[in-house]
This record gives structure tokens, C-alpha cells and sequence, in this order.
């Protein structure tokens, strides 16, 4: 892979993960911002209900020092006002008195004093004196409100969590929905557009065979050559357009028929090394779909090298699966950019359109259901694709 071209593309694609960087850093500001305004109320809030507990203690405390009716009732209503924030009073004997508890749970006897025990690390007691040697304890716990109240920041994030994860599935979803209805159109596009033309050369070259004096020349042979490889073309086209036939093949045999297509049409200092394994490697595919992931891949391998080198194939069982390495010396790429390449639109080439690799991934993924990836590459030394696909006794 060449490594110069690589660093506009690099720096594309990290504006992109900038941006979703910052999406992400804005979602999580909200939601830091919303845990921190929601803390500054639960704050006032639990001062607020400290100096109502006081209130409540001082006119507890003040009710057996009440000179009239009048301001033993004002002392009273200041007691039954309170009708949110549960309430405990205890001396040294034990609880005398609650209020704002659980009235379902007070059917057990000893809750009162097992919610005692919950709330006395919670906030500091008030302490009453009713006489010189003789004292009261308030304990309180929070209100339901103030609890709510505390536990809502949390659900807040979660929610702002859950919108941000929904909608970048949602947007990757609809982004690959749109991407495969452009593939599909494209490929059909390509094969209806190729067809017509080709219906016409294969009428001139049917009658140029009937001639005697063009049958079995050069260019007679040249064209029907030429021909034959239109068909191709046009049928692995119709495919991408279409779900494609699979069949049990061996593996092995249709490398070598791919190899040695592509070394007629490679350069004398373009190599080809085959390891072929003993073992019967076969697997469910479409060869004419394979053969195009092979040749994209030895193109591609080729400019890496700029034109001079070895393509490795390298093939082997394990397990229930055949793999396949396939390695270039050519001068390797950032591994920054090992998912990055099958992207559409990726290339290093001038006048490339970037869509080879995101073919190839789209061939063995979608149709083949099998893996692709860059297994390593080494600057200036190899690099090396592997496919995996599923091994068919």
C-alpha cells in the first residue's frame, strides 16, 4: 500500500471521528450539566426540609410549654403540616412517635424500628429537651420528592445515553439501507447498460465466424476473447443485483483458476506464490463473484507494489473454516486505516473511485458470509488480507 496518498484520506477520516468525537462529548455535557443543576436543588431542597424538621421539633418541644389553647393549637398545626418527610421520635426508651411512613409496611411491627436503624446515618438527629434531665431525638429521613429528585439526573443520562446509541444505529442502519439500494442500482444499471452493446458485437463476431476470410484470425480471436470476458463482467454485475447462487466448490481449484487469469494479465515482474494445502478445503460460493474478489485483490496488490513483486497465497483448514492470506511486499499502510480501506470511496490512486475493496467486503460479508480484513502489514515490507470462509465437508 502506498503510504503518501494515505494521509489526506487519514486526515479525512479523522475529522469524521472528531465529529462523532464531539457529539459524544456534547451529549455527555448535557447530561454532566442537568447531574450538576439537579444537585444545586437537591441541595436547597434538603436545607429546606432541615429547617421544616427543626419547625417540627421546636413546636414539638414548645407544645408542653403552651400557656393557651391558642398556642398549643398553632404548635399543633405546625406538627400536622409536615406531610411528606418521614419523621421518628425517640428517647432513651425507644420510638414514642412516627409520622409519613410506609403505611403498607407498618403492618410488620418491626419495621418502625428496622427504618430507624436505615436512617440514623443519614442525617444528624435534633435533639429536644423536654425537661433539665430528660431529652427527645427527631430523625427524618428525605421526602420522596427529594429522592425522585436525586435519582432523575441519573435516568436523565441514561435517557440522553440511550437516545445518542439509538440514533447512531438508526443512522448506520439507514446509511448501509442506502448504501446497498446504490450498490444494487448501480449493478443492475451496469449490466443492463453493457448488454445492449454486447448483443451487438456478438452478432458481428457471430458473422465475422461465418467469414472465411476473418474466421480463426487474430483479431477474430482477440474480440471473441474480449467478448467472453464482457460476459463475465455483465453476469457478475447482474449478481451484485441479485442474491447469487451458491455452490459446494473447492476452494483450491478455483485460487488456481483466479492465479492464473491474473498472471496472463500481469507483468513479468509480478510473481505469483501458490502454498496449497493437502487437505480438501471446500466451501459454499459463487466462483465467477469469488474469482472478482481474487482479481481485486491482486490489482490492488500490484499497485501497492507499483507494479513489482510477489502475491502470496497462502490456504489452510482449522476447524470449520478455510482461510486464506493473501500478502503483497508492497509498502504497507497505517494500521489506523485497516477498517478504513473497505470503505467506499477509499483510494490511493489519482483516478481511482475507491469501491474495489468495499466490493470484495460486500462479496464474501454479505453473499459469502464469511470475513474479510487486514491481518497486519508491515511498512515497506508486506501486507496481508485474510478471508475466512465456512468450511463444507
Amino acid at each position: 500500500m502506498l503510504l503518501d496518498p494515505y494521509m489526506s484520506l487519514f486526515n479525512n477520516y479523522s475529522l469524521k471521528q472528531y465529529l462523532k468525537f464531539t457529539l459524544l462529548l456534547m451529549a455527555l455535557a448535557i447530561g454532566l450539566f442537568s447531574l450538576y443543576y439537579t444537585n444545586n436543588m437537591v441541595k436547597k431542597l434538603s436545607l429546606e426540609e432541615r429547617k421544616k424538621i427543626n419547625q417540627w421539633a421546636e413546636a414539638y418541644e414548645m407544645i408542653n410549654k403552651a400557656d393557651s389553647i391558642d398556642e398549643l393549637n398553632i404548635y399543633l398545626k405546625i406538627i400536622e403540616s409536615n406531610t411528606t418527610i418521614p419523621v421518628i421520635l425517640t428517647d432513651n426508651t425507644g420510638i414514642l412517635n412516627h409520622r409519613n411512613l410506609d403505611s403498607i409496611q407498618l403492618k410488620n411491627k418491626n419495621y418502625p424500628q428496622q427504618y430507624l436503624e436505615s436512617i440514623k446515618t443519614k442525617n444528624d438527629p435534633i435533639k429536644i429537651k423536654i425537661a433539665d434531665d430528660y431529652y427527645q431525638y427527631v430523625y427524618y429521613d428525605d421526602s420522596s420528592t427529594l429522592k425522585q429528585l436525586k435519582s432523575y439526573p441519573f435516568y436523565q443520562l441514561g435517557i440522553v445515553c440511550l437516545f445518542v446509541v439509538v440514533s447512531y444505529f438508526a443512522f448506520s442502519y439507514s446509511r448501509k439501507s442506502e448504501q446497498n439500494q446504490v450498490w444494487v442500482g448501480l449493478a443492475r444499471e451496469t449490466a443492463h447498460q453493457l448488454g445492449t452493446p454486447m448483443s451487438s458485437l456478438m452478432a458481428w463476431v457471430d458473422l465475422m465466424e461465418i467469414d472465411p476470410s476473418y474466421a480463426n484470425t487474430e483479431t477474430y480471436t482477440e474480440m471473441r476473447k474480449d467478448l467472453d470476458r464482457l460476459k463475465v463482467i455483465t453476469d457478475r454485475f447482474s449478481k451484485i443485483g441479485s442474491s447469487p447462487i451458491l455452490k459446494k466448490q473447492d476452494v483450491v481449484a478455483v485460487l488456481e483458476n483466479a492465479i492464473q487469469y491474473m498472471k496472463i494479465r500481469s507483468a513479468d515482474t509480478v510473481f505469483y506464490n501458490f502454498k496449497k494445502t493437502e487437505e480438501t478445503c471446500t466451501a459454499i460460493m459463487n466462483i465467477p463473484l469469488f474469482e472478482w474478489v481474487v482479481e481485486n485483490l491482486c490489482k490492488n496488490a500490484i499497485d501497492a507494489m507499483e507494479g513489482k513483486g510477489t502475491i502470496t497465497f497462502n490456504i489452510r483448514q482449522r476447524n470449520k473454516v478455510v482461510i486464506i492470506d493473501i500478502s503483497d511486499d508492497g509498502k504497507g499502510m497505517p494500521k489506523a486505516l485497516f477498517k478504513r480501506v473497505f470503505k467506499p470511496g477509499f483510494t490511493t490512486k489519482q483516478r481511482g473511485w475507491g469501491l474495489g475493496l468495499s466490493l470484495v467486503k460486500r462479496i464474501i460479508e454479505n453473499y459469502h458470509k464469511g470475513q474479510i480484513f487486514v491481518k497486519e502489514s508491515i511498512p515497506h515490507k508486506r501486507t496481508t488480507f485474510r478471508i475466512i470462509l465456512k468450511h463444507i465437508d
